[in-house]
């Protein structure tokens, strides 16, 4: 009889430390960096009793796959919504400017996770399947109203700013934004 995850032999086990196991691997990472999560670690931060994390993941690898996978996936569902609500093209070009704006230069702990993924999908190819996906689910939300090549544009914008937030000091100016995406879409 095979067993379900959550459960032992047919009985609820902690039915939310699964997750919070992953919430606190997000945590961890944040702090310390991929390099600087370990089981240990994140069986710590997460209250759990480190013997529990092979119950719920195959190693260290699952386990960060899940973790990113959560992360690329909510931050997806968020860019997915905002795009959604956009009505018209001056919508459209507002949502990506709050995008920018609280996502990517206003979440410090977004874009340490974003940069932890982007640098393990650089160095692991079978990572390179959620920032595939990830840069998808972005452009396919921006293709509802703009081009492909418009899209691809803007998602790249999206990606450089990020780095720029990660490395300059200086804070951004929301005007330098508004001023980006209208060049960018200014034939559309």
């Amino acid at each position: 009889m095979a067993r379900d995850v959550g459960t032992r032999h047919g009985r609820q086990n902690d039915p939310e430390r699964r997750d919070r196991i992953i919430d606190a691997c997000l945590d961890v990472i944040v702090e310390a960096g991929v390099a600087g999560a370990s089981h240990r670690r994140i069986a710590e931060a997460a209250g759990v009793p480190l013997g529990s994390m092979t119950y719920y993941f195959t190693g260290i690898d699952e386990l960060l796959r899940d973790a990113f996978t959560r992360f690329s996936t909510d931050v997806s569902e968020r860019f997915v919504a905002r795009m959604a609500a956009a009505f018209d093209r001056d919508s459209a070009r507002d949502a990506v400017v709050e995008i920018i704006r609280r996502d990517i230069l206003g979440d410090r702990r977004e874009l340490v996770l974003s940069h932890e993924l982007y640098t393990l999908a650089a160095r692991d190819r079978s990572y390179r399947a959620l920032t595939t996906a990830w840069m998808g689910r972005s452009r396919a939300a921006l293709e509802q109203h703009f081009d492909p090549q418009t899209a691809r544009m803007l998602d790249a914008l999206i990606e450089g700013l990020s780095i720029h937030r990660a490395l300059d000091e200086d804070a951004h100016d929301v005007q330098d934004v508004h001023l980006a995406v209208a060049r960018i879409t200014a034939d559309q």
